[in-house]
């Protein structure tokens, strides 16, 4: 499949990735053209901004979650009908898990043979830039950087010294951005606050990226980077061949709205191939379950954000605690379904109290199930990420093991646990929820 793309790039985490994939992302479909949206590594909040200035959903390409194997099939998945696509790294170009290379941005450009546009923080630095430039162009054989875009450029005679240094070095400045604190997004504990819970204010930040870019960037230059990349061999990933359809239509419920932000689109997707109708509500608004709903999917998001509100909601905290069928709970599922987090009420089905700490917890870990819940069986490994500065306190039995730690609670009817998941990588997991669901009356 020819799908013309690009990899937006830096040296490392805060340098503007965001900026300038948002904001390309907004300026190229208010040409007209469809685009498709893509985020190296696990991160939940990215492709939300994505997905705003590109009217259709995010996706990641993380080869630790999914498997390297499935990087480009994934990418063709998402990308297909789309006249470009446009790819954000994570963290530096180069770094990926622990002390390697894998799973960093510079793996996924390989994967995809993409070519990359590397964002460069040039504030108090001229020619500096270029040695950088040079370092990160030579590093790593068969990573091709197609150019540049400076990023907090302070004044006209700044971009002069940067683009003059930059000339030796062969690789041409795509684009040069001024600071600008107007299009400065909000942040809080975990990193960027998620667009969902913006509203018309993240519309607004995204149109405001995606003439920021138009302005300050060559657009046409870019597109035509993008269309260097060369043929991708096929098929995509598709996922009625992950799972077989279970009889019956089983309504799966999914948690939403401002709580419960974070998750894969692959999921519902893997979900509907496996028969499930799926149902989306909030657990914040919401005070009943959608009707006939025979399992729960609660992901990731920040209840912890919203904690009073969800304690104050007593009818859907009921509804849940209440509920006999398979319930899959990630992260944030996992406080929801604690006795409490943070000295508020939640649904009480994991036993244990959960509250906020300084401390954050962050990296993939490879772990084995070591109890049967819906989505586990003993024995089986995962591949999994945890994000978070929450602790839950609890003697239950744990769900996982890894060398370093222990994690989660797992029974006959609820999968709970900090590990952030991609289905696309075990879809058994969507799977064996469809497969127990079964309808209320039945459960009841």
């Amino acid at each position: 499949m020819v799908i013309p793309r690009l990899v937006v790039a830096a040296p490392a985490s805060g340098t503007g990735k965001t900026t300038v994939a948002t904001g390309l992302i907004a300026a190229l479909r208010a040409r007209g053209l469809a685009v498709s949206p893509h985020k190296v590594g696990p991160d939940y909040i990215d492709p939300g901004y994505h997905a705003l200035a590109a009217g259709r959903p995010g996706r990641n390409l993380d080869p630790w979650l999914t498997g390297e194997e499935r990087v480009a099939p994934l990418f063709l998945h998402g990308a297909a009908g789309c006249d470009v696509a446009v790819v954000e790294g994570v963290m530096g170009l180069f770094d990926g898990r622990g002390d390697t290379g894998f799973a960093s941005t510079a793996h996924v450009a390989r994967l995809l043979s993409a070519p990359v546009v590397l964002v460069v923080d040039a504030a108090r630095q001229s020619r500096s830039v270029a040695a950088l430039v040079h370092g990160f162009a030579t590093f790593e054989p068969g990573v091709r950087i197609g150019g540049v875009v400076l990023n907090r450029v302070g004044s006209e005679r700044h971009e002069e010294l940067c683009r003059g240094a930059l000339e030796a070095t062969g690789v041409p400045v795509l684009g040069a951005i001024r600071r600008d604190d107007a299009v400065v997004t909000p942040s809080r504990h975990l990193g960027l606050i998620p667009a969902a819970e913006r509203g018309a204010e993240a519309v607004r930040a995204v149109e405001r990226l995606g003439a920021l870019v138009e302005r300050s960037c060559d657009v046409d230059a870019l597109l035509r980077l993008a269309g260097t990349a060369p043929p991708l061999p096929g098929p995509a990933w598709d996922p009625s061949e992950q799972v077989a359809p279970v009889k019956g239509g089983p309504v799966v419920a999914v948690a939403g709205g401002a709580a419960f932000t974070f998750s894969y689109a692959e999921h519902v997707e893997l979900l509907r191939a496996a028969g499930a109708d799926v149902a989306v509500f909030d657990p914040l608004r919401d005070e009943a379950l959608p009707d006939g709903t025979g399992a729960l999917v609660i992901g990731g998001g920040f209840p912890e954000v919203h904690a009073a509100e969800l304690a104050a909601n007593a009818p859907m905290l009921a509804e849940v605690a209440a509920f006999p069928g398979p319930i899959a709970a990630e992260c944030a599922g996992l406080l929801y379904l604690c006795e409490e987090l943070d000295g508020r009420a939640m649904c009480g089905r994991v036993p244990g109290r959960a509250r906020m700490t300084s401390r954050l917890t962050l990296g993939y870990r490879e772990a084995v199930a070591v109890a049967e819940s819906p989505l586990t069986r003993p024995g089986e490994r995962f591949r999994g990420h945890e994000f978070h500065r929450t602790e839950l306190d609890t003697q239950a039995g744990p769900l996982f093991r890894w060398r370093d730690g222990r994690d989660g609670y797992g029974d006959d009817r609820i999968t709970a646990s900090y590990l952030h998941l991609h289905w696309a990588g075990f879809p058994d997991a969507a799977q064996r929820l469809v497969s127990s669901s079964r309808s209320p009356s039945v459960l009841r």
